[in-house]
């Protein structure tokens, strides 16, 4: 790892620069002067209009959609950023694309996530800080530090302040998968536990099968660490409704929302999802179903630490 000296500098890409201005912000800070664009054939274009030499630089970009494009724009800032010699690159990412391959589970399947993590090492990071991965396993595919942030303190901050009393609530999880990151919200709330049994005949599409627990004439949050169509999280919204839950909420950290998942939010049993800002949310999603809360104060927090070579750990004790 390159020495840095006290400077601190943040650039963005195209994938969210407004979360990257509120960073900025949040840290007192301008954004760095760059410029990402297209050559005519489509090849990507990076320039740093600044001196970056010696500085603590932090890239802000999720590999959200188009996933291709901005992986390979935060690989592309990263080697400039590198051959101008930064004193440390972190690659901040508040959404890991391609994380739901982080195993095998038939013969000839590729490990995409293990292909992401060697591509951002291999272009100059020298660490990365991102949020609520998909699976956690994936932070041992980088042997640079990876510091995970979780989103759960902002949600349920969110439904602590938001109603009087959760005494009539309990905390779903909408598949197996997703036991640990409830059961830790539940725990939070300190509110009921209940699951979701569901089959996945194929990707993208999912049908409840049984709810291990009791949510007859309960309020219910659903908790998941994405959605992506909004099948599963629909699906399980009217099966609760229909075995007698009495307002279903939802939440989560990363809001994909791809394909027929607004229409299919829009139509279900769900009275209100949260979402964080992790991914821009485009104008055609924001619905009034649809809350968002800011990452970008615990982001910046976390980028303080990291500079001052503090624990990040301490931000969820």
């Amino acid at each position: 790892m390159r020495s840095t000296n006290s400077e601190i500098k943040i650039f963005t890409c195209n994938a969210h620069p407004n979360l990257a201005e509120e960073i900025a912000q949040e840290l007192g800070l301008k954004l760095g002067s760059s410029e990402v664009g297209r050559f005519s054939d489509g090849e990507i274009s990076v320039r740093i209009d600044e001196k970056v030499r010696g500085a603590d630089v932090f890239v802000i970009q999720p590999t959200s959609t188009p996933v291709n494009e901005h992986l390979m724009e935060l690989l592309i800032m990263i080697d400039g950023l590198r051959r101008a010699s930064a004193g440390r690159i972190t690659a901040v990412i508040p959404y890991y694309g391609y994380a739901r391959q982080d195993r095998k589970t038939r013969a000839r399947d590729p490990i995409s996530a293990r292909l992401v993590a060697d591509l951002i090492q291999t272009a100059g990071a020298d660490r990365v800080l991102t949020m609520d991965l998909h699976c956690a396993q994936i932070q041992g595919f980088f042997t640079i530090p990876l510091d995970h942030l979780v989103g759960m303190p902002l949600l349920t901050k969110y439904y602590l302040e938001k109603f009087e009393t959760l005494e009539d609530f309990v905390a779903v999880s909408p598949d197996l998968g997703s036991v640990a990151r409830t059961r830790a919200f539940a725990s939070k709330l300190e509110i009921p536990l209940a699951i979701i049994d569901k089959r996945r005949p194929k990707a993208n599409e999912s049908e409840v099968m049984n709810i291990i627990g009791n949510i007859e004439g309960k309020n219910v949050i659903l908790v998941d660490d994405m959605i992506d169509t909004a099948g599963t999280i629909s699906n399980a919204a009217d099966a609760l409704v229909e075995r007698g839950a009495k307002e279903v909420f939802a939440c989560c950290t990363h809001p994909v929302l791809s394909g027929p998942a607004i229409e299919r939010i829009e139509s279900s049993a769900i009275s209100e999802l949260v979402v964080l800002n992790t991914i821009h949310l485009a104008d055609e999603k924001r619905t009034s179903k649809i809350k968002e809360i800011s990452v970008a104060p615990i982001v910046a927090e976390a980028i303080n630490r990291i500079h001052a070579d503090l624990s990040v750990s301490k931000l969820f004790v």
